[in-house]
């Protein structure tokens, strides 16, 4: 029986592993990374990607099934990672003339990477 220890672990080694394969998989579709594992203002963007004048802040999740990957990304989770893009805009002005939006990578075993455009509205206010 694993402890809670080797479970929040096994977790972590499993998210960072997924966030490497959404990287290389954005990279090959033609996005420049700019940040990785951003984290300020109680949230965190887990990419922080760029093609051509669109800024795309993406949240990663990984899951046994890709359904369960779809349904991770609660109303709270967006709060905090919207937090996280404003505070990264307020550091980084030269991107306030650029497209942002917030889009997914899921990640489940046997299947190719799921990524979803624009997977949620931004708070900006």
């Amino acid at each position: 029986m694993k402890s809670a220890l080797d479970r929040r672990e096994a977790t972590f080694l499993r998210g960072h592993r997924a966030e490497w394969i959404a990287l290389l998989f954005l990279v090959a579709k033609g996005y420049r990374p700019l940040a990785r594992r951003y984290a300020a203002s109680g949230g965190e963007v887990d990419l922080i990607v760029m093609r051509g004048d669109t800024i795309a802040f993406v949240e990663v999740k990984a899951r046994g099934l890709i359904d369960d990957a779809l349904s991770a990304i609660t109303a709270r989770k967006r709060q905090r990672f919207s937090r996280a893009v404003r505070a990264w805009l307020a550091r980084n002005e030269w991107a306030a003339d650029k497209t942002w939006r917030a889009d997914a990578v899921f990640i489940a075993p046997k299947t190719w990477p799921k990524h979803i455009v624009s997977a949620f509205e931004l708070e900006m206010d």
